[in-house]
């Protein structure tokens, strides 16, 4: 009986392990909308900063330019972004957007100056279990994607192929931050949405890619909403 015992406890270590490695696997997708023309941003940059030197977190920095009107164009702004914060209030049932905003995981937004509630949501979603295993290669200009999952998910996800600068330092000259010289991290250049797939059958995308910009791909219910699977390649 005792061996029985030492036995069964010997394989809930191992399957409390390998389930603790899965979860800690999945990285949980940080966005900060940010812009170079709000004075309250640059503490937010500089926390994405530390966000993205990990390995369990895919942090990324997207630029919105409804700020650009108060004296300084963001060199980094994109009206995708701006869109994409809107949606994402939509969702949420809110009437306004601001800066710094994270967004954690698809699912919960906070001031992207608090960082003890990021961390918070950070290991809430990590916590959260997903069906999706997904694998990704790159080699050359063709970026190989392949994911499975154990259900099926209607409507379909999004499949986003997403490309990264990783660091600049831009000087401000004018508005809110002008005289200061801002450091940005894992700065969104592209998002693209290159497949839906609702799981009835494997994943499978082989998609030409260029240049040398770290890659992101991003699963995610349309929405946008919870982001079930993400990876990156640097």
């Amino acid at each position: 009986m005792k061996q029985i015992k030492t036995w069964i406890a010997s394989v809930l270590l191992v399957v409390n392990a390998t389930l603790a490695w899965a979860q800690e696997s999945r990285p949980v997708v940080v966005e900060l909308f940010t812009s170079q023309g709000c004075s309250s941003c640059p503490p937010a940059d500089a926390f994405l900063r530390e966000l993205a030197g990990r390995d369990d977190v895919i942090a990324l920095a997207l630029h919105v330019d409804y700020w650009d009107y108060i004296g300084w164009k963001d060199v980094f702004a994109r009206t995708e972004n701006t869109a994409r914060q809107k949606a994402y209030a939509t969702v949420a049932g809110r009437r306004s957007i601001y800066t710094p905003q994270m967004v954690v995981g698809g699912l919960h937004d906070v001031v992207g100056t608090h960082p003890r509630d990021v961390e918070d949501l950070i290991r809430k979603d990590r916590n959260r279990a997903s069906p999706i295993k997904l694998s990704a290669a790159r080699k050359g200009n063709q970026l190989r994607l392949e994911a499975s999952t154990s259900a099926p998910f209607s409507p379909p996800l999004d499949v986003q192929l997403v490309r990264l600068r990783p660091n600049a330092s831009v000087t401000v000259n004018r508005g809110e931050n002008a005289g200061k010289i801002l450091d940005y991290h894992n700065i969104v250049t592209d998002w693209q949405v290159i497949a839906r797939w609702d799981g009835r059958a494997p994943l499978q995308i082989t998609q030409d890619i260029s240049g040398t910009e770290p890659v992101v791909v991003i699963l995610q219910h349309p929405g946008p909403g919870a982001i079930e699977a993400a990876l990156r390649l640097r």
